[in-house]
């Protein structure tokens, strides 16, 4: 069974930042596509950051854009969050996912991902 384990949430202040990692065994996803998703109560979990396995291409949401940055640790089967300038609307809890099967293109649809950490929550408020 897959475990994804997300590690770096926690409280920030406004234009702060914060690094969070997932931390993937019994799957391998160096060769796999993998996204990060956050959601709020009462909201659809909505997807900031992917990365493709082909050529570790990486796509963010217009909402994250040019504040987040995604990469991965190939060395520790990981994979990080850089969050910058962060705002109070991007609190929320993050979740890492992977895609197996996908390596060229990585998407935000959620239902395209197979294995789920637990999720971090990260708050943003001064």
């Amino acid at each position: 069974q897959a475990q994804l384990d997300e590690f770096g949430g926690g409280l920030a202040q406004p234009g702060g930042s914060l690094i969070l990692v997932c931390e993937a065994s019994r799957v391998a996803i160096d060769v796999a596509a993998v996204a990060w998703f956050r959601q709020v109560p009462g909201k659809w979990r909505e997807g900031v950051a992917c990365i493709t396995s082909a050529s570790d291409h990486t796509y963010t949401s217009d909402s994250v854009e040019g504040r987040f940055t995604m990469a991965r640790l190939n060395a520790r089967n990981s994979v990080y969050l850089q969050m910058n300038s962060l705002k109070p609307e991007d609190t929320g809890v993050y979740f890492c996912a992977v895609d197996p099967y996908r390596h060229s293109s990585c998407a935000f649809q959620s239902s395209q991902y197979v294995h789920w950490g637990r999720g971090t929550q990260v708050t943003i408020s001064s």
